[in-house]
């Protein structure tokens, strides 16, 4: 009778296991942060889009000025829809870096908190920056169409906006948000709770400097315009993510130049900024 070779075993050497073990918990830590992120920006993505569609010709930029620019939405609401926003538009990219700090954080004995401090930190920057736009739109929501300023400071901010792209501040800032386990590791505020905080609180001050000048151009074209939404969180993603992203940088600078030039020349070009339903209005659709 002749009996069949059994298959062979493999077996881990008892001093791999724990590292295996660990391991494999750091992939599942890993999914889990990713998917978070994404299923919170997803669900600020839904928010901002029911609440773009409920305020209609509200909170547009300097491309609807006079035609769509009743503001009468309280302080705290604002800011609230801006952190929204911001959920939305930046915690894709941003992915890496908090992923990053949990294990680092983790690997030194500590649990998820300095994680939604860090987070918090973050937003808290951002969210703050809200107060920026909400000053600009209280001032000019009683400008008329007429206005002989609004096509020169539309065509202003985009030419800012694409000449920033290519200084050296945007490199720097850049830079801290490519490289996020170089910040990390150069910025340390020690551990905790409040390090971690202080860490999201400097590394969204990187972001802000790396990305204000293409959050100028809602300014122009309208905060709740949700396809350059959609476009700058992309460039946003791919410039922080994607080895090209310098180039990418340095493209979307030269064609926002581009445009703003065209603005300054044409200032009928600012109609096809406006968000859809405000253009129609305008060309009584």
């Amino acid at each position: 009778m002749t009996v069949g070779a059994a298959a062979p075993i493999s077996i881990a050497p008892p001093g791999d296991t724990p590292r295996l073990a660990y391991s494999a918990l750091e992939r599942r830590v890993t999914v889990a942060i990713v998917t978070l992120l994404l299923a919170l920006a997803t669900l600020a993505w839904w928010l901002t889009a029911g609440m773009a569609r409920g305020m209609s010709g509200m909170v547009q930029g300097l491309a609807s000025v006079g035609t769509a620019m009743p503001f009468d939405m309280s302080a705290l609401v604002f800011v609230g829809m801006w952190a929204t926003m911001m959920v939305a538009m930046m915690f894709p990219s941003t992915a890496p870096i908090v992923l990053l700090h949990h294990l680092m954080t983790r690997r030194q004995g500590e649990g998820a908190a300095p994680t939604v401090a860090f987070g918090l930190g973050y937003l808290l920057i951002w969210t703050s920056v809200g107060f920026i736009p909400l000053v600009a739109l209280v001032g000019f929501r009683h400008l008329s169409a007429d206005s002989a300023w609004i096509d020169r400071a539309a065509g202003a901010v985009l030419l800012i906006a694409g000449g920033y792209q290519f200084t050296r501040w945007k490199a720097t800032c850049l830079r801290a948000c490519r490289t996020p386990l170089t910040f990390l590791m150069t910025h340390d505020f020690g551990r905790g709770v409040l390090g971690a905080l202080r860490v999201g609180v400097s590394h969204g001050l990187f972001c802000f400097g790396c990305c204000w000048a293409l959050m100028a151009v809602l300014f122009v074209v309208g905060l709740m315009n949700l396809a350059w939404m959609a476009g700058i969180t992309a460039v946003f993603l791919v410039e922080k993510n994607w080895r090209y992203g310098r180039e990418v940088t340095l493209a979307v600078g030269g064609a926002l130049l581009g445009l703003g030039l065209a603005v300054l020349i044409d200032p009928g070009v600012l109609t096809l900024l406006m968000p859809l339903p405000q253009r129609a209005t305008m060309m009584g659709g």
